[in-house]
């Protein structure tokens, strides 16, 4: 017995792509099925192959069948999750398969993000069993298969994982890598690095070890060198032996060359200061909500580069493998962050919140940590970190972050009280939000340098860490035009973001390492007094047309990358720099 069954796009939210008003708001249980063939020589026994159905995510919590048996449960949204279903499909090979998915997008205390379900008990203004989804997050909680799913094969014997790291000096680096097989005990593996041009110039076997590069491309940010993003391939080559039979699986990594370092004063991408001068996103837009959709990223990302931002934060959630990949690609810097965001209620600082919390750092770090353009991960936005159990929440979940991956700084971005932070002690960067002029003191540009230059000298002087403008900006309805700027109008925003720039040029001298506008491009939200179909923050539209603050924007980040490249450079070998 099921409701009401209807076609779904995958990948897609589900909740603007009809005309029904109650799933556009539904929270609970929703089911996709679909049937395939999969190809016959998939299936026959025998034959050492192993069919692994994988789903690049779905939000929130999954339960995966294939033909009636369930094979895999994975909570939490934004992270790819699969399941070696062999057993189930081979031995039919006439059959189709039926893949069915049950997915609820249902928040609670304990969720990343959190959110609570509350019961609105008085009869008399409220139908029976009527309840609300509440959040601590400003963006539509839009659900569904977001990305993309697929079927793919690997020998019974195969590469499960590859760690890569790198170092490097003016002449040579050297690429450290870890294989692991699953399969097999008795198998040997072989890797050659290639250039661009494909060029083979390293080689090295085993397990464990060590690639030796002499005269590296390095890789390097967008307007920072004159060929950003430059990726070598690592090409790992299995062999193995499984019931007499020899296997063969083959992966090919993307790989970058480059170092991050933080001092106390700077952010250092192979040895020279990075200014991060970028925005922060989300996964959103029309009619597919948080879907994978190509021509939107494509088109994001040459904003991007028209705009002059070198970087981006994921906020609040990692972001989809395919935006990486051109993230890797194109020389942009990313934050990336978990969906740590919302954790407000001092029931979300406890034992089965944290528990998931350090499962969804793993899960994240499995899958970006060889991507050269992730240089700091993010474990929360603005959560109340001035509560005490905070110090202990962040102080384990930083511990278990850098413990899994001791090559890059850690983070979380916090609009507590510089005096009032228990999580900040603990990380390598301070990265800060503020809204002055907007949520504090409305309509008051002229607070700005005063409010700001605090922030920025009292969080120097607790912690003496670099700092981010992590976020900072204003509404602004696109066509809506006042002089002397009002809240709302474009002018408001402009003004805004000059009078943020005034004291970003004064500190970014010192220790400001970075700005990040809030936001990229307008986004949908629940609906509220104070959002007009959404947040209007964007420097597009949601339909990515630029509003007067984005040419604002435009002029001071090229303007910065201009001086930036007058630098004397660091590393003088190789025509590495322009």
């Amino acid at each position: 017995q099921t409701g009401p069954v209807i076609d779904m796009p995958v990948p897609a939210s589900f909740n603007d792509i009809t005309q029904d008003p109650n799933l556009e708001n539904y929270i609970g249980w929703v089911w996709y099925e679909k049937e395939v063939l999969l190809p016959r020589r998939w299936l026959q026994d025998n034959l050492n192959t192993r069919v692994v159905l994988r789903f690049g995510s779905a939000h929130y919590y999954s339960i995966v069948w294939v033909n009636g048996v369930q094979v895999v449960e994975h909570e939490g949204g934004h992270l790819p999750f699969e399941a070696d279903i062999t057993s189930i499909v081979q031995g039919s090979p006439e059959t189709l398969c039926r893949i069915t998915v049950a997915l609820n997008n249902t928040l609670t205390p304990h969720t990343l993000p959190p959110g609570s379900i509350q019961y609105m008990t008085d009869k008399t203004r409220y139908p029976k069993n009527y309840f609300v989804q509440n959040i601590k997050f400003d963006f539509f909680n839009y659900a569904g298969i977001h990305r993309p799913v697929v079927l793919y094969t690997t020998p019974s014997a195969y590469i499960d994982d590859i760690t890569v790291t790198t170092t490097s000096s003016e002449s040579v680096a050297m690429v450290q890598y870890q294989v692991s097989v699953v399969g097999s005990t008795i198998y040997s593996l072989s890797l050659s690095l290639r250039d661009q041009e494909g060029k083979v110039v390293a080689t090295g076997d085993g397990p464990v070890g060590e690639l030796r590069v002499l005269n590296p491309n390095l890789w390097w940010p967008y307007l920072m060198h004159e060929n950003p993003g430059y990726l070598y391939s690592l090409e790992v080559k299995m062999q193995a032996q499984v019931d007499g039979a020899l296997l063969e699986d083959v992966y090919t990594l993307p790989v970058g060359i480059r170092t991050v370092h933080v001092t106390s004063t700077q952010f250092l991408i192979n040895g020279r200061p990075f200014y991060f001068h970028g925005v922060n996103k989300h996964e959103d837009a029309d009619i597919r909500g948080k879907g994978l959709d190509w021509p939107l990223i494509v088109k994001d990302f040459n904003l991007l580069r028209w705009l002059g931002a070198n970087s981006f934060r994921t906020s609040h959630y990692p972001y989809a493998e395919e935006i990486m990949d051109l993230c890797d690609a194109y020389g942009i810097v990313v934050i990336d962050e978990c969906p740590g965001v919302g954790i407000r209620l001092p029931e979300s600082f406890g034992n089965k919140s944290l528990q998931h919390h350090l499962a969804v750092m793993e899960e994240l770090i499995r899958r970006d940590k060889n991507r050269p353009s992730v240089v700091m991960w993010s474990v929360a936005n603005e959560p109340a970190s001035e509560l005490p159990p905070a110090a202990y929440y962040f102080k384990t979940v930083i511990a278990h972050t850098k413990a899994l991956d001791p090559s890059r700084p850690v983070t979380f971005v916090t609009d507590a009280n510089y005096a009032l932070d228990h999580g900040a002690p603990y990380v390598d960067v301070i990265c800060v939000n503020s809204y002055y002029s907007w949520y504090h003191d409305p309509g008051h540009l002229e607070v700005i340098p005063l409010q700001l230059t605090a922030q920025f000298e009292n969080w120097y002087k607790t912690y003496q860490k670099p700092i981010i403008q992590s976020e900072y900006g204003a509404d602004s309805v696109p066509g809506l035009h006042s002089d002397p700027p009002l809240m709302f109008s474009e002018e408001y925003q402009k003004a805004m973001l000059r009078e943020y720039h005034s004291v970003f040029d004064k500190k970014r001298k010192e220790y400001v390492i970075g700005e990040l506008i809030w936001n990229f491009a307008d986004f949908m939200t629940n609906q509220g007094t104070t959002r007009v179909l959404g947040n209007k923050k964007g420097i597009f539209t949601r339909q990515r047309q630029p509003k007067s603050a984005a040419f604002v924007l435009r002029e001071r980040y090229w303007k910065i990358a201009n001086e930036s490249s007058c630098l004397p450079p660091v590393i003088t070998s190789h025509s590495l720099f322009l």
